[in-house]
C-alpha cells in the first residue's frame, strides 16, 4: 500500500505499496521514531527471515502483523523479524548488504533497481491493481485520459507512484506531460482541489480518496486501464535477492505462503486485523485512528485480488508492459529483461 508520506524521499514507498508504499494513522505514527525497533515473531530456534516493512508502522503492513499475531510465521517454522525502515534509509539498502532477506516494495521500483544492477526478483504480488488514479469532483468534466489535455493537474512530483500513475494516464490518453498542465504541489492534494488550484489530482485510491471523503467531498478517481491493451503498472509485493532464493527458495516459500495467509485474513477480517495490529501502530486503539483504518482496509481489499480473486498472483503480460513503458517514458537507468524480474515459483500452489 502507498500513502502520503512526510519526506520526498518516504514518497517512493508511501508504499504501498506501495506502500510500498494512511494520514491519520501516520500522523499519529510520527510520535515514535521512525526506525522502529524490530519485532521478532514466529518460533524460536526457527529460520529466520527478516522482511523490510519500510517507514513507519501503519495498517498497510496489517498483512504482516495478522501473519506474526495469528501464528502463521510461527506454525511454518520460521522466526521472521519485522523490521521498519528509518526515514532516510535507502529503500534497498539493507536488502543488498544482507540485513534483509525479503523487502515489501512495488513491483516499479524493483524494476528501477534492477536497472542499477540490484538483482531484486518480485516473488509474490500484494496489489493487483496500481493503487493510484487521478482524482477529481464529483462534477468534472474529466472522465477518461483523453479528457486531460489542457487540464491543470496536480501531482506531489516527478517522482514515485502518483507521477508514473500520470504518465501512464496520459499515455493511455495518447497524451504526454506537455498535453497537460502539470504542476508539482507537494502532499496538499486535498488543498489544490478543494481550493480549485487545480482540476485533479493523483494520489491514492485507498488513502487520499478516502480522506477526501472524510472530509464531505465527493470525489471520483480514474484509474488505469488494467486490460491487456493498457500500460498498467505494477504495484507493491515481496521481492528478495536472486543469490537468498537460490540458497534458501524453502525458507521464502514458506514466508510468502505465511504472508499471504495474513493477507486474506486480513481482507476476510478487517476489524481484527486493525485489532491486531494495535501493538504494531501506535495510537490506533484511538476510535478516529480506528475508523480511519478501517475504511483505508475498505479500499485496499479490491485492490488485492486480480480478476479471478487469486492474491499474491503475478502477471507476466503486465511486467513486459511496465518495463516498455518505464524504459520508454525514461523512468530506468538501462532495459531490463522483465522475465528476470519476476519469479512464480515461489507462490503456494492452487
Amino acid at each position: 500500500m502507498r500513502f502520503v508520506q512526510t519526506s520526498m524521499r518516504r514518497a517512493h514507498r508511501h508504499r504501498v505499496t506501495g506502500a510500498a508504499a494512511l494520514a491519520s494513522v501516520l500522523a499519529l505514527a510520527t510520535l515514535t521514531s521512525c526506525a522502529e525497533e524490530p519485532k521478532n515473531t514466529g518460533a524460536k530456534g526457527g529460520a529466520s527471515i527478516t522482511v523490510g516493512l519500510t517507514y513507519t508502522p501503519n495498517i498497510q503492513f496489517s498483512p504482516f502483523y495478522v501473519a506474526a499475531e495469528k501464528g502463521y510465521y510461527k506454525d511454518a517454522g520460521l522466526n521472521v523479524t519485522l523490521r521498519h525502515h528509518g526515514a532516510a534509509e535507502d529503500l534497498f539498502g539493507a536488502l543488498t548488504s544482507g540485513k534483509e532477506d525479503v523487502i515489501y516494495a512495488g513491483g516499479d521500483e524493483m524494476l528501477q533497481a534492477r536497472a542499477k544492477n540490484v538483482p531484486v526478483v518480485d516473488i509474490a504480488t500484494f496489489y493487483q491493481k496500481y493503487p493510484v488514479g487521478l482524482i477529481v469532483p464529483k462534477e468534472s468534466e474529466i472522465r477518461t485520459p483523453a479528457d486531460l489535455k489542457g487540464r491543470k493537474i496536480g501531482t506531489p512530483g516527478a517522482f514515485g507512484e502518483t507521477y508514473f500513475g500520470l504518465l501512464a494516464l496520459l499515455k493511455e490518453g495518447g497524451l504526454s506531460t506537455k498535453d497537460a498542465k502539470v504542476q508539482n504541489i507537494g502532499f496538499t492534494q486535498q488543498a489544490a482541489l478543494t481550493g480549485n488550484k487545480v482540476e485533479g489530482v493523483m494520489g491514492y485510491l485507498n488513502n487520499d480518496a478516502v480522506s477526501f471523503k472524510e472530509a464531505g467531498k465527493e470525489v471520483r478517481s480514474i484509474t488505469l486501464n488494467s486490460g491487456s491493451a493498457g500500460d498498467q503498472l505494477v504495484g507493491v509485493g515481496l521481492g528478495a535477492k536472486k543469490k537468498t532464493l537460490d540458497k534458501r527458495g524453502g525458507d521464502i516459500k514458506k514466508f510468502v505462503d505465511a504472508s499471504l495467509r495474513g493477507l486474506r485474513y486480513a481482507i476476510d477480517h478487517q476489524d481484527e486485523a486493525i485489532k491486531l495490529s494495535e501493538k504494531y501502530v501506535p495510537g490506533l486503539r484511538g476510535e478516529k485512528q480506528r475508523n480511519n483504518a478501517r475504511a483505508v482496509l475498505k479500499a485496499t481489499a479490491p485492490l488485492m485480488k486480480n480478476d479471478s480473486g487469486e492474491l499474491g498472483a503475478i502477471d507476466p503480460q503486465t511486467w513486459t508492459r511496465m518495463a516498455d513503458f518505464m524504459y520508454d517514458q525514461g523512468l530506468l537507468e538501462k532495459s531490463v529483461t522483465p522475465e528476470d524480474a519476476y519469479d512464480t515459483s515461489y507462490l503456494p500452489k492452487s
